[in-house]
């Protein structure tokens, strides 16, 4: 039956955006995100400069040193799926202020520590909130910006994350030069505070009611299989890849990660949703940005110690010297958008990848004799390539995700990152406790000391300082760059590996969210509250 004269034709449905205005204080909230960026990614590198000081004053060996790392990086990528999902059912900002809260406890707790074990439960409740801040982080931006202004707010808190990875060894050689090492858990506290009265004033609560469930067993299949395979890994070298321990607990790993990814792929909403990855613009950002992370873990885990054990500095002066890579990495964070409005996100990504593998190629030449010069050339070719090839493919990939799926998708692309993270400290940890044991010439010391020589240059140092003995300083010298030059070259050869991979195989064309608004599935996201 025709309707009646004066019937209202019914609206076709608005499209996403178009029912409210943006929010006028949408930047201002985002300066509130990126401040919760920067503390928790500043906090995974600020450890690395003191390392050194904790490895001396809490006894810790190498594999120490690396759970002390790994910890936080092991726990960080194994919550983060189901704190993705957390947040997209019970509210991303409230998931957000949680985390933060947690992290800046469990940074009480590690000021405190006097043991490496106490130090490694307080770096893996970090972790924890870690991965409750992390991907709520790139989750509230579908719901605070329209699409054409969702690139460049995505590479904005994408930069403030990057900016942490140099800015940590920076104030953490800063706080250990003037206070003790517990001090570079202390400088989180008031950061976390501040973080999370500027998130209740000032970010929109947001959620997905239809969210799946969380799977405890899927969880669990994640958070057991990437610890024991970080766990075997770190273990090899000294009990020998043979050895039963370190091949049940690798066996027992794949086991536990193949399990998750089957019963991933036989649910209808699964915690890990592989799905996401069949979008080719989001699998290949994804697979850049993790293998960006394992050659970037590798790298700062030997970069600390070189500067202070062979070029003589302390931390603050550590710090200083990664400060060319902070403005690599500022040019690389100014001309990027740019770059990717010209040529597009794939040629940007290929470009930065090409870069760090330069300078990493560039910086396995590194020898004894060499000062600091060589460094800072390949460390500001670093912060480029990093700047270029990170913040470029998170931004990609996260523009892809449909707004309801954005804490989810964003789990998934920091848990890929953080195990590529984990599994580049283990395996180039080991590479190098490896080559420096291999190299390291302890003839005419006691068994007990050359076996404590051999766990660290820390300790080698130590041993030829309190004996007089100048040649074992020159020898566990010699040995670690010998070491560090082979885990450049390693992680070099993978960043060439990736930069073709990507080159090959990312579309061209620009994701969903980045051209501006369009037509899109009607967004899953509600209004959970309003501001404060």
């Amino acid at each position: 039956m025709p309707a009646a004269p004066d019937s209202p034709a019914p609206e076709p449905p608005e499209p996403p955006g178009a029912a409210t205005a943006p929010d006028p204080r949408r930047w201002l909230a985002l300066v509130a995100v990126a401040l919760s960026v920067l503390v928790i990614s500043f906090d995974m590198t600020i450890l690395n400069v003191a390392l050194p000081t904790l490895a001396s004053q809490l006894q810790a060996t190498t594999g120490q040193q690396q759970w002390i790392v790994d910890s936080y990086t092991v726990v960080f990528a194994a919550v983060m799926l189901p704190a993705g999902l957390v947040g997209d059912r019970f509210g991303r900002r409230r998931t957000l202020t949680v985390g933060l809260a947690l992290f800046g406890l469990a940074s009480a707790v590690g000021m405190l520590a006097d043991s490496p074990g106490t130090l490694v439960a307080a770096r893996a409740a970090m972790g924890l909130a870690g991965a409750l801040v992390m991907p709520m982080s790139m989750a509230v931006i579908p719901g605070l910006f329209p699409a054409g202004e969702q690139r460049r707010a995505t590479a904005i808190l994408a930069a403030a994350l990057a900016l942490g990875t140099p800015l940590g060894p920076l104030l953490g050689g800063f706080l250990l030069q003037h206070f003790w090492w517990g001090a570079i858990f202390v400088i989180n506290i008031p950061l976390t505070v501040i973080g999370i009265v500027a998130c209740l004033l000032l970010l929109p609560e947001t959620r997905n009611p239809t969210a799946p469930r969380i799977d405890l067993l899927a969880t669990l299949l994640g958070a057991g299989g990437l610890s024991a395979l970080t766990y075997g890994i770190i273990e090899g070298p000294d009990r020998g890849w043979a050895d039963p321990l370190v091949l049940g607990v690798i066996g027992g790993a794949v086991a536990a990660l193949t399990l998750l990814v089957l019963r991933s792929r036989h649910q209808r909403d699964p915690m890990l949703d592989l799905s996401l990855l069949a979008d080719p613009t989001f699998r290949w950002s994804a697979v850049g940005a993790t293998l960006v992370s394992v050659v970037l873990f590798g790298a700062f885990f030997v970069l600390p110690l070189y500067f202070q054990s062979v070029l003589g500095a302390d931390a603050f002066g550590t710090g200083l010297r990664l400060m060319p890579m902070m403005l690599g990495l500022m040019v690389a964070a100014k001309a990027g958008d740019r770059l990717v409005t010209r040529i597009g996100p794939r040629a940007v990504i290929t470009f930065g990848l090409a870069a760090l593998a330069a300078a990493l190629l560039l910086g396995s030449r590194t020898r004894v004799s060499d000062g600091y010069g060589l460094a800072a050339v390949w460390l500001t070719l670093l912060g480029l390539g990093m700047g270029l090839s990170l913040i470029t493919a998170q931004a990609s990939a996260l523009l892809t995700l449909p707004p309801g799926r954005a804490g989810v998708g964003s789990g998934l692309l920091q848990t890929l990152r953080q195990v590529g993270g984990a599994i580049g400290v283990a395996v180039f940890g080991s590479l190098l406790a490896d080559s420096y044991r291999g190299a390291l010439d302890t003839a005419g010391l006691p068994a007990e000391a050359a076996d404590r020589a051999g766990q660290s240059v820390i300790a080698a140092d130590g041993i030829a300082g309190a004996t007089g003995n100048p040649a074992l300083a020159a020898s566990a010298h010699a040995a670690y760059v010998h070491g560090m030059a082979l885990v450049l070259l390693v992680a070099g050869a993978v960043a060439v590996l990736s930069a073709v991979l990507v080159g090959l195989r990312m579309p061209t064309a620009e994701p969903r969210g980045a051209a501006g608004p369009g037509p899109e599935q009607e967004p899953t996201t509600v209004p959970a509250g309003d501001h404060g």
